[in-house]
């Protein structure tokens, strides 16, 4: 009783420890970038003093053994387009969080199973890259439809004889967020002394949007071949303006799609634990040994037709614009 107690409270902790790592990397009030451009660059809201917490000495030495490499590299890459205020480090030390936590979840629900157990880590190992994707997501389509406002504050500032780079400074004062953070740093990046060409490609690698492709290019083959660049962005905004309204009704179109697909490819994976959980030899007939073969058969050939029907919805909902 007592051993049970125990790994109740472990798995209550992890939890916690859990959504307390969500809850800093969402209400973290900078990102690295922003604190290193901080020391050159006057912003008009900085930080109250004090309010930098002190990192963990094990998120530090994790950041350290990935800086430099292409797995650090991608993991910082991942958080920035998520607008997560987050080091490689502690998002590793969140998903070990979520695994043990996952883990002993299912360690204690499936009655001490070692299978539940794994499988719980697993699960929890992926559940911060699944938020992460999330995040990204919801950013790049709010970034996209900011995008046309954008490009209109920016050809009235140009036609009132703003420079690019003032349009740009006006865009990261006058618009919502995230798009007015994203400009705010291309504008920081080009008063340190970064070209205009790899300020504007930085964008791109933080927001890989098809739309601020287009209008990155329109704007480097302007400053190269000259042309008037407010009407140049003009017609972009308005082609724009009209993918996003396509692109808006399809989502409503193919939502239901979409949702059913997921919801049915789920469906077996929940009914298999909780029959595994409520009733654990009804399940293992699979894996007996006079059945085994047809059982792992069963099994594969399920796991397979469920993937490919994920995959065929998912293909029908994929509408090109």
């Amino acid at each position: 009783m007592n051993y049970m107690l125990f790994l109740g409270i472990g798995g209550a902790l992890a939890l916690v420890l859990l959504i307390v790592g969500i809850a800093t990397s969402i209400t973290s009030e900078r990102a690295m970038v922003e604190e290193r451009l901080g020391r050159y660059v006057k912003e008009e809201e900085r930080p109250k003093r004090g309010s930098k917490s002190t990192p963990a000495p094990v998120t530090e030495w994790i950041t350290r053994r990935v800086a430099g490499s292409s797995y650090g590299d991608q993991l910082s890459r991942e958080l920035a387009r998520a607008d997560l205020k987050l080091k490689p480090g502690e998002y590793i030390a969140l998903m070990i969080i979520a695994a043990f936590g996952v883990g002993l979840v299912g360690y204690i629900i499936g009655g001490q199973s070692i299978l539940l157990t794994i499988v719980g880590a697993i699960i929890g190992l992926f559940l911060p890259r699944f938020y992460v994707q999330s995040e990204q997501k919801k950013r790049l389509v709010k970034f996209n439809n900011q995008l046309a406002d954008m490009l209109n504050l920016m050809v009235n500032g140009l036609r009132a004889g703003f420079s690019t780079m003032q349009a740009m400074e006006a865009v990261s004062k006058e618009l919502p967020a995230p798009i007015c953070d994203e400009f705010r740093r291309v504008v920081q990046e080009m008063q340190l002394g970064v070209p205009m060409e790899r300020a504007l490609e930085n964008l791109l690698r933080r927001i890989p949007s098809d739309d601020l492709d287009l209008v990155v290019t329109a704007m480097n083959v302007q400053r190269e071949v000259g042309g008037n660049l407010a009407e140049i962005l003009d017609t972009i905004s308005y082609t724009i303006r009209e993918r996003v309204r396509v692109k808006g009704e399809i989502r409503v179109l193919t939502a239901q799609v979409m949702y059913s697909g997921r919801f049915l490819s789920l469906l077996p994976m929940i009914v298999i634990g909780i029959l595994y959980v409520m009733n654990r030899a009804y399940m293992m007939e699979f894996f007996l040994p006079s059945n085994a073969p047809c059982g792992m058969i069963a099994l594969a050939l399920a796991g397979l037709l469920i993937v490919a029907g994920y995959f065929a919805m998912t293909r029908l909902a994929d509408i090109e614009v």
